[in-house]
């Protein structure tokens, strides 16, 4: 059966550990050449073991291709990957990483506000480095539940005195949005990553910022860790599978990609929660319902492609690039 364009796998070697805040591991990771390029934004995938794979962004200097860093939170729930990360890999590990791939890319601005909370911090890390290398005005807004517990927040206040504001919960309470946000600053990009609580009522004051010029997604951009909620319908539909030739029935509580998987059509993915963009496939017929966190509202409103892990259909059928 026809499978989805692979992405390029590394074979890496974890080249430095360290703990650089309570709960949080930093790795880097080398291999034995240069890695592909990326921009501020990216994350990869990370191969812990069979049928574990954990999403990360890439915390470290684009202009560096001799390695990959990143940085893990220690989850007290963890379903068996930032426990890997955490006890089990070591200096001298070989792992697997795929991609990268970018769905929160830093896009020209005349100004940025960063909002990031807890382990959010890691994608925003190289958007500051660039904001900054760019002459672009901007500041960040960094929460934690502890000092302790914030990653890098001490190089930050250090490397930028003046534009970096840290909010350790135990001392601050909680980041006040409604100072940061609630009164629109012209030719602002708001970039904000952390919890769901935070990501929803930054995205809820934004959402009463005027409207900008040609900017039809507005001025926030958002990465989530977890899937946002959904109204929880379910219903079955019928999928059509252009390439293989087969027509599925998809029942209500079965994702597309567990149908597709079953018929024996291999399709890469990652998360299984619609926030990496691994399954991305083309639709070339039919209406979509979108229920990821990757696509921004112009993409969803072209219906041309969807995240097949947890999106559904509008329509009575769809027709996949598969």
């Amino acid at each position: 059966m026809p499978a989805t364009t692979a992405e390029p796998e590394h074979d890496l070697t974890v080249v430095r550990k360290e703990m650089v805040a309570d709960g949080v591991v930093m790795l880097d990771l080398a291999g034995k050449g240069p890695l592909p390029p990326w921009q501020p934004g990216a994350h990869v995938d990370v191969l812990l073991a069979p049928g574990l794979i954990r999403q990360y962004s890439l915390c470290g200097d684009p202009g560096d291709r001799s390695g990959w860093r990143i940085a893990v939170l220690r989850e007290p729930r963890s379903r068996g990957g930032s426990a890997r990360v955490h006890d089990g890999l070591d200096a001298g590990t070989a792992i697997r990483v795929r991609g990268p791939r970018n769905h929160f890319p830093l896009e020209p601005a005349g100004r940025y506000l960063f909002i990031a909370g807890g382990i959010g911090i890691t994608p925003i890390l190289p958007m500051v480095a660039a904001a900054e290398r760019a002459g672009v005005p901007w500041e960040l807004a960094y929460g934690g539940r502890t000092l302790a517990a914030m990653a890098f927040a001490g190089d930050l206040a250090g490397r930028y005195p003046g534009r970096v504001r840290l909010w350790p919960q135990d001392e601050c309470g909680l980041l006040d949005l409604d100072a940061l946000l609630g009164r629109p600053h012209a030719d602002t990009l708001v970039y904000c990553c952390g919890p769901e609580p935070l990501l929803a009522t930054a995205q809820a004051r934004c959402a009463r910022w005027p409207a900008r010029p040609g900017e039809p997604a507005g001025p926030i951009r958002t990465e989530r860790f977890a899937p946002a909620a959904d109204d929880g319908s379910q219903y079955p539909f019928e999928v059509e599978l252009a390439r293989s030739g087969l027509t599925l029935t998809v029942p209500a509580g079965t994702s597309i990609l567990a149908a597709v998987e079953a018929a024996g059509v291999a399709v890469l993915s990652s998360c299984a929660k619609g926030t990496c963009g691994t399954c991305e496939t083309g639709v070339l017929g039919g209406l979509p319902d979108h229920r990821d966190t990757v696509l921004t509202p112009a993409e969803r409103q072209a219906a041309d492609v969807m995240m097949i892990c947890v999106s559904r259909a509008a329509s009575e059928r769809l027709v996949l690039d598969l």
